[in-house]
């Protein structure tokens, strides 16, 4: 893989819908792209199209996660971007749920959000430079019916986000939340010809992240809520 201008980005929880446009975009702006997931082979096509590495890691494994950095760190440039996108879900009435489903749900989709930013921190806090971006959702701030499971995580991820945010910021690195407000457009879930602004677009997602990365630290923000147009607050 040539080496590039910006450093390195990393993605954990890649596949195709949002964490595919924010790898393109990410490479558009000259970074060495990484993408992490459970399972690599769906990442071959991305990996060739913009040049970038995959590597296999549970995000709730703190020896993957580990393993995962040691990877990186033998790769050329500094680290500079990290998204969590990572995630499992459970849904059902809470009478009924089953509590290996809610303790894998907590487990990566909170616990991993934890272990992929505490090394990333490690790598950027002695340089003074970095974001860590994090992928949240409407479950973030509102708790639904039937996804208990979910809420628990999305809120412990979002409390996560605030409190490095706070602590680091002044040492340099920009850690940033982004709620997800509204369903995202996919090969799997196609716009409705009849409302076609109903789902959000992963390119636009996207760059809203860049824009993130992107920010004078004069200027940053800690959160952002992304939503359709037509969507209710």
């Amino acid at each position: 893989m040539p080496d590039t201008g910006r450093g390195i980005a990393l993605i954990v929880g890649a596949g195709a819908g949002l964490s595919a446009s924010l790898a393109r975009q990410f490479a558009a702006e000259d970074y060495r792209v990484v993408l992490a997931a459970r399972s690599t082979d769906k990442l071959d096509d991305l990996c060739e199209e913009i040049g970038a590495v995959s590597f296999s890691c549970d995000a709730s494994n703190a020896e993957d996660i580990e393993t995962l950095y040691d990877a990186i760190d033998g790769l050329p440039g500094n680290l500079n971007a990290v998204v969590f996108n990572a995630g499992y879900r459970t849904r059902g009435p809470l009478l009924e749920l089953d509590p290996g489903e809610v303790e894998q749900t907590l487990a990566v989709s909170a616990y991993g959000g934890f272990l992929v930013a505490q090394q990333a921190a490690k790598r950027m806090v002695p340089r003074g430079a970095g974001a860590i971006l994090f992928t949240g959702a409407s479950a973030s701030v509102k708790g639904y019916p039937g996804s208990a499971p979910f809420a628990m995580a999305k809120f412990a991820l979002r409390g996560l986000a605030q409190s490095m945010a706070r602590e680091l910021a002044p040492k340099g690195v920009h850690v940033a939340h982004f709620v997800i407000d509204g369903g995202i457009r996919s090969g799997r879930r196609p716009a409705d010809p009849e409302k076609p602004d109903a789902l959000l677009d992963p390119d636009a997602i996207a760059a809203s992240y860049l824009h993130v990365v992107n920010q004078p630290r004069s200027a940053w923000t800690w959160e952002v809520e992304l939503r359709p147009w037509v969507e209710t607050f």
